[in-house]
């Protein structure tokens, strides 16, 4: 999920809902995807945002830090279209900052459920410059429709999106379990093909309500989307696509 964050950090529901780690029938090698996950929870780890580093203090303090390194770090659409060479990078480096224990959570048990059989299909170079480029673009094009907000924005999401969108691509009918609220959380299995439309449908109807205010930004999750299901298709569509895939991609759905 990527956020808006303006003055303090806000505990969020991922856009997924209730999560447990999908399981194959072999254990799949993905040092790129195991690799980011680190990253992220170690940046996560030493920032003020975990609030376990006590040299940011506590109270106001933390919160004064939480917010000076969202506007370093993170993503401001007002300043990412100056001559700033610093401004650039932002799209880059937002991509490893979280805002919270559940932004962080949510977003890195997407990346370990769905990241290793992508990497796996598309190769380690490859994906990791998928993974970073789909990311940029994402925070890019949400910035450029939001060219005024002053909001940081920050998280991995647009990559992750991105990642969903290959997937979709590259094993449209590989099982996925969904845990749906108003079914009570019944674990139900949906191919992909059906799971992941679904999602899609959501975030735009979210992205069609949502402000440039602090909370998620939807346009940035579509617009990863659809650059990683572009790109698998240019990429893959002349070879065979994996379809009945052995594994349960855990998945519900309880928009924040």
């Amino acid at each position: 999920m990527i956020r808006n964050w303006s003055k303090a950090v806000r505990g969020t529901v991922t856009a997924f809902g209730a999560l447990v780690p999908a399981r194959s029938s072999r254990r799949r090698a993905a040092p790129v995807t195991y690799t980011l996950i680190t990253l992220c929870c170690l940046l996560f780890l030493i920032s003020p945002a975990a609030g376990l580093n006590p040299v940011y203090g506590t109270g106001e303090e933390v919160l004064a830090a939480q917010r000076a390194y969202f506007r370093r770090w993170g993503v401001i659409p007002a300043e990412l279209f100056e001559d700033s060479p610093g401004s650039a990078l932002t799209p880059a480096t937002a991509l490893f900052v979280h805002g919270s224990w559940v932004h962080l959570l949510g977003n890195m048990l997407f990346l370990y459920v769905f990241g290793a059989m992508t990497e796996e299909r598309m190769g380690r170079l490859q994906f990791a410059l998928f993974y970073l480029g789909c990311g940029y673009l994402a925070l890019l094009g949400y910035a450029g429709a939001n060219a005024h907000s002053q909001e940081s924005l920050v998280g991995a999401s647009g990559a992750i999106s991105a990642i969903l969108g290959a997937f979709l691509f590259l094993f449209p009918r590989a099982r996925v379990t969904s845990l749906l609220p108003f079914l009570f959380f019944l674990p139900l299995r949906f191919p992909a093909w059906v799971v992941l439309p679904f999602w899609v449908t959501l975030q735009w109807l979210a992205a069609g309500r949502a402000g440039d205010g602090p909370g998620v930004a939807y346009l940035a999750h579509l617009v990863g989307f659809g650059l990683g299901f572009a790109f698998a298709w240019v990429r893959f569509g002349r070879t065979t696509r994996v379809g009945g895939v052995p594994v349960a991609a855990p998945e519900g759905e309880n928009q924040p």
